[in-house]
């Protein structure tokens, strides 16, 4: 195997084994509408995979190979698939790297089999579920329009049961919005201890945002009401991606998620036919970079247009972005949602500006106590126990209906006092 012509940074490869067919029609998909209704079933060749698989271990500079299996639905592509697809990698594999993969899934194929094969070959699995049972079924239908929550929680308990405790991935729509604690706590009894938030954010033909989508502001009252269970009764037993990211940042660490950073590009798109994207938002002629068939993955990772898409995530950035103390922390949010305005009328701002601003003005004072608790050598317990205290005392002469203390213009029985522990 040739490794002369690694590329100069590491860079991940999401593949799409089956392209958007899914055995699900959820309302909010971005996805879907690419393959299903005309396409017959198509999964990647076995020449594609090979191709994939040798031009990527050629070209990432390790330590690691990271390979993230999407969809669509990959285990539409069926079990033999990913056998042959950790064959090839064990085949191919340098010394010299260590190969990761994840699969996200929705659950509803995985039986005894497939459980036991990401048990036998060590993947990390992500399982979609969006919260307590009505929610979910609200929006994630079969392909025959049936509820699809037991079968994904089903899932949850079998891959559980193998030793495997998925990550949670739960979307955030303007019914889902509502309803933060009910969701949280709804995750939280899964016990996989993992979870993560995916705002829905999509426009139709006119441009206008979708019945599914969430306001800013909305999604703003979702991350505090989430927060607020989480940090107050499980800082030490539950991880949730955002607020872990949250808490890096504020310690200055690099961000690891690509729509908090500064700049992106390095999540290269692989799909059936073994077309290269710029980006799973940007599946598009546009943003068509190659071929694994036809060039080094390192050479479209470092092209020029690649290039000039992830910088411009930085350079792209409002004025009103630049401005703000918390661009460390949010990157800018990422570059498909920039379809609103700065409150001084700039185009290209993140609409869930305003959200992520209210919950950072409300998360980052409790984490920097959290973080300096931390550090003195206070155990969890007494972090909550002693932000509790603090937070309960703010509102020691605060009434209901006045306003509240954080700032935000509302009365305090509408903001931060039905978060107080």
């Amino acid at each position: 195997m040739n490794r002369d012509n690694r590329a100069s940074r590491e860079f991940v490869v999401m593949v799409k084994p089956i392209g958007s067919l899914c055995n699900m029609r959820c309302a909010y998909c971005y996805y879907l509408e690419a393959d299903n209704g005309s396409a017959p079933m198509q999964v990647m060749t076995d020449a594609v995979l090979e191709a994939l698989i040798r031009n990527y271990l050629e070209s990432v500079p390790g330590p690691v190979a990271s390979f993230t299996w999407h969809g669509g639905e990959p285990t539409l592509a069926g079990l033999d698939f990913f056998e042959r697809a950790v064959s090839l990698q064990k085949k191919f594999c340098p010394a010299d790297l260590e190969i990761w993969n994840n699969l996200q899934t929705n659950g509803i194929l995985l039986d005894e089999h497939w459980v036991d094969f990401f048990a036998r070959e060590h993947f990390d699995v992500g399982v979609s579920i969006d919260g307590a049972p009505w929610l979910h079924d609200l929006h994630r239908k079969d392909a025959a329009g049936a509820p699809t929550w037991e079968r994904s929680a089903a899932a949850i308990r079998r891959l559980q049961a193998r030793g495997i405790q998925p990550d949670l991935l739960c979307t955030v729509s303007a019914e889902t919005a509502l309803h933060g604690r009910e969701t949280y706590q709804a995750l939280k009894e899964m016990g996989t201890g993992w979870m993560q938030f995916i705002p829905i954010v999509e426009r139709d033909a006119a441009g206008l945002p979708t019945q599914e989508t969430v306001s800013g502001e909305a999604y703003g009252e979702f991350l505090k009401d989430v927060f607020a269970q989480w940090f107050f009764h499980d800082l030490h037993t539950q991880s949730v991606q955002l607020f872990s990211e949250t808490a890096a940042a504020l310690a200055g660490e690099p961000p690891r998620l690509c729509n908090l950073r500064k700049t992106c590009g390095d999540v290269l798109v692989v799909e059936r036919d073994g077309a290269v994207y710029a980006c799973d938002h940007f599946v598009d002629q546009a943003h068509r970079l190659g071929s694994v068939l036809e060039s080094p993955l390192a050479k479209l990772a470092e092209s020029v247009a690649q290039r000039a898409f992830g910088a411009a995530k930085e350079t792209g950035l409002t004025q009103a972005c630049r401005d703000c103390p918390y661009l460390p922390l949010c990157g800018g949010g990422c570059p498909k949602h920039r379809f609103g305005a700065s409150l001084a009328g700039e185009p290209g701002q993140e609409v869930l500006c305003p959200g992520l601003r209210s919950f950072y003005d409300y998360a980052v004072p409790l984490l920097r106590l959290a973080m300096d608790l931390s550090r003195r050598g206070c155990p969890p317990q007494e972090i909550m126990a002693r932000a509790a205290a603090q937070e309960r005392e703010k509102f020691r002469t605060v009434g209901r209906n006045d306003l509240c203390p954080c700032g935000s213009g509302k009365k305090a029985k509408n903001c931060c006092l039905k978060r107080l522990p």
